[in-house]
């Protein structure tokens, strides 16, 4: 038997999408105009890629596969908290954000503890978790609008963690050192455990699932299985990635340093000399 494949027009998440079209193509406009440091056409299409991946996971025939199998429920989930908000991020840069920079040093300031990164850990992981207890997510199941809460607060969370380690703009809480590995490793391990859990569950979790058709000859409890493992590969591979890039990043920026103090050493001995 095979599951419905419709697309979904959902129009809040249409809206969401165009809103966040038309602000960056704004932010592009006035960058480029400006001559200065213009961003390249590759953080363009960064970003072009994260509003893709939002559709994907929202509108294409993914929403509905979604509702009928908890794997493609879970791939749906691991494109909002993971993919798009990486892309999204990266599609920015110093120039583009300069309008609001103060405004989010501003309320990076006043929110404390909130604006930590080991809070963003902890939100990351804690939500992820929320999200998956039975009587949540069947409930989510059965309500569209939380659902769409659902979506939207991955999302939210999900930008928020990976705020913290590509951001373009300095921050006085910016992770520094063996800071990002640790950041990273922290938050992707309590969410890989999750799925780790699902994977060797012995019984369907979730009713919702428990009453599904065996779609294309998977039973619910492989369905459950293979949502578990597509959540802990996902965390890690994107861990994986994420820690060669910020390995070289560390690299590079010890050998930057390296250069100014060899630099500024090079006239201080010649005057002694």
């Amino acid at each position: 038997m095979s599951p419905e494949t419709s697309w979904t027009f959902d129009w809040t998440a249409l809206l969401s999408v165009v809103v966040l079209v038309v602000l960056y193509a704004l932010g592009w406009r006035r960058a480029r105009r400006d001559g200065r440091h213009p961003p390249s056409l590759w953080r363009l299409l960064l970003f072009a890629g994260g509003i893709l991946t939002i559709l994907v996971a929202l509108v294409s025939p993914l929403d509905s596969l979604g509702d009928q199998m908890m794997v493609m429920h879970m791939v749906q989930h691991m494109l909002l908290l993971d993919i798009a908000p990486i892309l999204l991020i990266l599609g920015l840069t110093k120039v583009l954000l300069r309008p609001v920079t103060r405004r989010l040093q501003a309320v990076e300031r006043r929110a404390g503890f909130f604006a930590h990164p080991a809070f963003a850990v902890i939100l990351y992981a804690g939500v992820l978790w929320m999200w998956h207890v039975p009587a949540l997510y069947d409930k989510a199941q059965g309500d569209g609008l939380i659902h769409a809460s659902e979506h939207m607060t991955f999302f939210i969370v999900g930008s928020i963690y990976w705020w913290h380690v590509l951001s373009p703009i300095r921050n006085r809480r910016r992770l520094a050192g063996l800071g990002p590995v640790a950041y990273m490793a922290g938050g992707k391990l309590l969410v890989g455990l999750l799925g780790v859990a699902l994977a060797f569950a012995p019984t369907v979790i979730y009713p919702f699932y428990a009453h599904q058709p065996s779609y294309w000859g998977i039973t619910p409890l492989e369905d459950q299985m293979m949502a578990g493992l597509v959540m802990a590969l996902e965390q890690s591979i994107v861990m994986g990635i994420a820690l060669v890039v910020l390995f070289m990043q560390m690299l590079n920026e010890s050998e930057r340093t390296a250069q100014r103090a060899e630099r500024f050493e090079a006239p201080v001995r010649a005057h002694i000399g």
